[in-house]
């Protein structure tokens, strides 16, 4: 099931109104992408990467959070070898809280070096990176003697935000290592923003120092602080990847109270990118981040799509890859990622046109991998699942919004072209999970599509959510994207100042969007009040000082929208 991303449009409206792309060409190949409910590797224990060692042999790569890296030739994916037990020599790897063996990649030169780098927790909570040797780069096994230490991070207070994924650069060959803030909440330490302490970060290593140096790795001379930050102002990056065409980072930033992102950055644009934890979550500084340690807005890089976190689409954002492979052709170029709560899978393109949610029924996924063809698979604790694309249905819908009426709420909806197309089946549901049908409408089969509208006789006030499921005449089916319609709150939802008669000494306000600054207008025209409120979103407590008694007019203002409400003060 395909869903759009959406924003609030008019408060004077009583729907969040949702809209494919206009563009018909470009809708037409938007992949309706599954996860294949067949796993293709099962029986796994804890299991949280898959990769591939780059060197032409194929073999799948299976990192175990207990310290183990198992091994699958090709054509045996229900023959696992074990390649690397971490813990052989005497145990290494701590796995409490959130740790254990994160993440492997294999060096550049792995087929004639034998060189690859894990990343774990060790015993202690701290983050470590450890380079393996294997003497036969084409065998499958690698003694658990070779490892040499390359970096530590003391990690030691709490045991979550560990990041967790490292990959060596296309163009440079350095390696690149996502590191968590150092856990608790809204990173007390300020961690993410610093320029010095390795937390929340993703790093860059070049593990190849100059012979004889002694040196476990180098600072690139390029790296923008001359130290081992690449980019910084992440909360918890635990999955991110490279696009192996164009060398683009896409990382997932798992959220803390409001915002899951996706983040996007170019390959050129990438040094020095700060992505703004802990002073901006989504695109918006966080609640109770005190404004005035934060930099402008405007040196951080916005996510590319966000998504409320505790919600129906998830809580916890996993970040995926471009697809790059070839039995998926519709699927070429896209984004796809997951949530490890919601199942949802996310279809994005770097250019912003398409950002997408489809529904899936595969919950608990760890990671999106990639093979050495550039096919992906979802990773859970148990198995390996393959990421498909369906062919599109032979209906093209440009357009489907819903509006509150005083006989229920009216839908509406577009298409561009149909052709062999049966009917619409109008689903209606309370807690966007579970949908019952409400109504069937045949399909027009016109060539150049059809207009069509379907009143929903319903009382019933708050949100309630909407999706077609599109029939063609074979019987096979998919879901539109789902929308949202709010009924029966829009005067509450207009009324910012609560209560407007003010006998107290404060302005108590409801923030329902991302404003920055609240102000007072007394009746002459006169700002008698300027309050900063930085992005925070819920009730919000202004003091009046001494603002004497009358009427007033109330103005929120953000990047992009302002609110006024008139007040009446009496002291």
């Amino acid at each position: 099931m395909k869903h759009i991303n959406h924003y609030q449009i008019l408060r004077g409206y009583f729907t969040v109104l949702c809209f494919l792309l206009a563009a018909i060409p470009i809708c037409a190949q938007i992949p309706d992408v599954k996860i294949n409910p067949t796993p293709v590797i099962s029986g796994l224990t804890s299991a949280m990467q898959l990769v591939h060692a780059g060197d032409n042999s194929n073999r799948i790569f299976i990192v175990e959070r207990s310290g183990i890296i198992t091994v699958y030739n090709p054509g045996a994916l229900t023959t696992p070898i074990q390649y690397l037990n971490m813990n052989s020599d005497g145990q290494v790897v701590g796995t409490t809280g959130e740790g254990g063996l994160l993440s492997v990649a294999f060096h550049p030169n792995f087929s004639t070096n034998g060189f690859l780098y894990t990343y774990y927790t060790d015993t202690v909570g701290d983050l470590v990176v450890a380079r393996y040797t294997s003497a036969n780069p084409l065998g499958n096994v690698v003694p658990a003697s070779t490892r040499v230490e390359i970096l530590k991070i003391p990690h030691p207070v709490n045991t979550n935000h560990n990041g967790g994924e490292m990959h060596f650069g296309y163009e440079d060959g350095y390696l690149y290592i996502s590191t968590g803030d150092g856990g608790s909440g809204y990173d007390p330490n300020s961690n993410g923003q610093s320029t010095t302490s390795l937390l929340g970060k993703i790093l860059r290593l070049n593990v190849d120092p100059p012979l004889g140096s002694g040196l476990p790795y180098v600072i690139p001379p390029s790296n923008p602080f001359s130290n081992e930050i690449f980019i910084r102002g992440l909360r918890n990056p635990f999955r991110w990847s490279f696009d192996r065409e164009n060398f683009d980072l896409w990382i997932g930033d798992v959220g803390q109270d409001t915002w899951e992102e996706v983040n996007h950055v170019t390959a050129g644009n990438a040094s020095g990118a700060n992505f703004g934890w802990r002073c901006f979550e989504g695109d918006g500084y966080t609640p109770s981040i005190p404004i005035d340690e934060c930099p402008d807005s405007a040196s951080f890089t916005k996510p590319v799509y966000k998504y409320g976190t505790r919600t129906a689409r998830g809580y916890s954002v996993i970040g995926g890859v471009v697809y790059r492979g070839s039995d998926w052709p519709v699927m070429q170029g896209y984004y796809i990622g997951t949530d490890y709560g919601s199942g949802d899978i996310h279809v994005i393109n770097s250019d912003g046109s398409v950002k997408q949610y489809q529904t899936s029924t595969l919950t608990g996924v760890r990671d999106i991998g990639e093979d050495e063809e550039g096919e992906i698979f979802a990773v859970t604790a148990t198995a390996v699942y393959r990421i498909e694309a369906e062919n599109p249905l032979p209906v093209t819908l440009v357009d489907f919004s819903g509006k509150s009426t005083a006989e229920g709420v009216r839908l509406a909806w577009q298409t561009s072209m149909e052709k062999d197309f049966k009917s619409f089946d109008i689903q209606y549901s309370r807690d966007a999970r579970q949908f019952e049908s409400i109504g069937t409408m045949t399909g027009a089969n016109a060539a150049a599509g059809n207009s069509y509208s379907f009143t929903h006789s319903i009382s019933m006030d708050g949100n309630l959510y909407y999706r077609l499921k599109m029939t063609d005449t074979d019987e096979s089916f998919r879901y539109s994207k789902m929308i949202t319609v709010n009924r029966g709150d829009e005067e509450v939802s207009e009324l910012f100042v609560r209560p407007s008669l003010i006998r107290s000494n404060e302005l108590n306000l409801l923030v329902e969007e991302p404003f920055q600054t609240v102000e007072m207008v007394n009746a002459g025209g006169q700002v008698v009040l300027t309050e900063k409120i930085g992005g925070r979103s819920g009730p919000v407590n202004i003091p009046l000082g001494s603002t004497s008694s009358g009427i007033y007019i109330v103005r929120m203002a953000g990047h992009d929208r302002v609110v006024q409400q008139k007040i009446l003060v009496l002291r």
